[in-house]
């Protein structure tokens, strides 16, 4: 591949992609085919990351025993099973019902489902307006729920969402110079997977699959709302379930990731979805591969990728309006390299190298992430706020959902608002990421072909390819001019210091 780009120089670009000479298919170290265009066309698959899949299976099978009984020792009649002997050292004597809270979080599925169902209807008409307005009203509705949390007594709630509110007002500033490149990218991702609706039914089935999960969850969930356990010991139990319903969710999103860059990686590649090179029943031969052979290492990117990019974005936000404060940069900067590292081996590109040559999902994320950085792309992902950006559509998503439930739950039973509220704002955020991770598949996807093979991209949409290479030597320079300062002060400071 090549070191350096330029957006004026298209020949350089093609003489810089790996080819046969004679255009045949070669055999690549690990035994798969590779195309006249460096591709791997179609490799051998072997089972990945097993003992994750293993685990996944197994926790999933367990929790659904633990939210049945959960759930059932609540249902029309308190203590069914007789299971509150063994809390009888906290317990409060507070008697509820699992149908009490049950429905509640019924209809916290219903405003998720409706919100991501709306996302997704409106991809292709309003998805930029769509865009700003989870940018710009995220800060203001998480300052309304602070506002809420205060006057309803939940001081420590209220303390969270406030900074909440005032993070996500600083990161907005600090990256707001790089919306408009955001921007193009995710309308070019949208109108990529618009035009692709076998992906649009695919996020549906997801939404489905997650439902009925749910309908088990949120029994169980219930159940733990309306036990006589104390406040602590049930909160306790929701964090551990959300902590579970978060991994699952995460999976389920992820899964979609993978089917949907195979799909969009094969239709870069051979130029078109109508296109006589394009394999038969793609979409079919991506699912399988997701469900099968490539679904433990989903499962264990699932765990920590979602942790890591949010903090990797924090940071970078942070860091780019500390100023000339050496001792805070220094801070920041050891923060920045440690997440940096962790970036390497966790990050949401190892899933179109996943979905493409079934690697791990250790070996994807490394060779993703070297790729960015052999080519120079790593200075445009950097840039890149596209990921943000869907995020705060899901929190607003999850926020709206938990809002809606909250105010019912404070209607028909004032108390355990909080509880109900919290984690049915977990349920919205991952209804609504169902219908988000469509888009940021096409944007890895389309990151991921342009360190390949620019060609790709130049093929697909030459205009877009050419404010691609202008967006890349523009931050390469940056970065040029940037390390240049850098070694000046500390020349400076060498010579002071002798």
């Amino acid at each position: 591949m090549r070191d350096s780009r330029s957006a004026s120089s298209d020949s350089d670009l093609a003489s810089n992609a790996t080819r046969d000479e004679d255009g045949r298919m070669s055999q690549s170290n690990d035994g798969s085919n590779t195309t006249s265009t460096g591709i791997v066309a179609e490799p051998s698959r072997h089972w990945r990351d097993v003992f994750w899949l293993c685990l996944f299976s197994i926790h999933l099978v367990g929790l659904g025993f633990v939210l049945a009984v959960l759930g059932l020792n609540r249902f029309n009649q308190a203590d069914r099973l007789k299971i509150d002997k063994f809390t009888n050292r906290i317990m409060e004597n507070q008697d509820g019902l699992t149908e009490t809270y049950w429905p509640l979080y019924g209809l916290a599925a219903g405003v998720g489902t409706v919100l991501g169902w709306a996302w997704l209807s409106l991809l292709g008409s309003r998805a930029s307006l769509m865009m700003k307005i989870s940018v710009h009203s995220l800060t203001t509705y998480l300052a309304v729920i602070s506002t809420l949390c205060f006057w309803g007594g939940q001081i420590l709630w209220g303390i969270a969402f406030a900074v909440g509110a005032f993070l996500q007002f600083l990161y907005v500033m600090s990256v707001m110079d790089r919306f408009p490149f955001t921007m193009l990218v995710l309308q070019k991702a949208v109108n990529m997977v618009w035009n692709l609706p076998e992906v649009m039914r695919i996020a549906y089935v997801f939404i489905i699959i997650m439902l009925v999960w749910m309908v088990i969850w949120s029994f169980g969930a219930a159940g733990v709302v309306a036990s006589s356990i104390g406040d602590g010991g049930r909160w306790w139990l929701l964090v551990v379930l959300s902590m579970s319903l978060f991994w699952t969710g995460a999976v389920l999103c992820n899964t979609v990731h993978v089917i949907v860059s195979g799909m969009v990686f094969l239709v870069l590649i051979h130029g078109g979805r109508g296109a006589v090179s394009m394999p038969p029943k793609p979409l079919l031969t991506s699912l399988r591969h997701a469900v099968t052979t490539s679904f433990g290492s989903i499962c264990y990117g699932s765990l920590f990728t979602a942790v890591i990019r949010t903090l990797r974005w924090e940071i970078r936000g942070l860091r780019s309006k500390i100023g000339n404060n050496e001792c805070l940069l220094c801070c920041v900067d050891f923060l920045f390299n440690l997440v940096e590292t962790l970036v390497r081996f966790f990050n949401k590109y190892a899933y179109v190298q996943i979905a493409v040559y079934g690697k791990s999902f250790n070996h994807s994320a490394r060779d993703a992430w070297e790729l960015f950085q052999s080519t120079g792309i790593e200075a445009l992902v950097a840039y890149d706020c596209s990921g943000a950006v869907l995020l705060m559509g899901t929190v607003l998503g999850g926020l709206i959902t938990g809002t809606c439930t909250g105010v019912w739950t404070w209607l028909t039973t004032s108390d355990r608002v909080v509880m109900v509220g919290f984690t049915s704002m977990l349920m919205g955020m991952i209804l609504v990421g169902l219908a988000m991770v469509v888009v940021e598949s096409a944007v890895t996807s389309i990151y991921i072909c342009y360190a390949e093979d620019p060609s790709l991209i130049q093929r697909w949409d030459a205009e877009f390819f050419n404010q691609m290479s202008e967006a890349l030597h523009q931050r390469l320079q940056h970065r040029s001019a940037r390390a240049r300062e850098v070694m000046g002060r500390t020349h400076n400071a060498i010579q002071e210091t002798f």
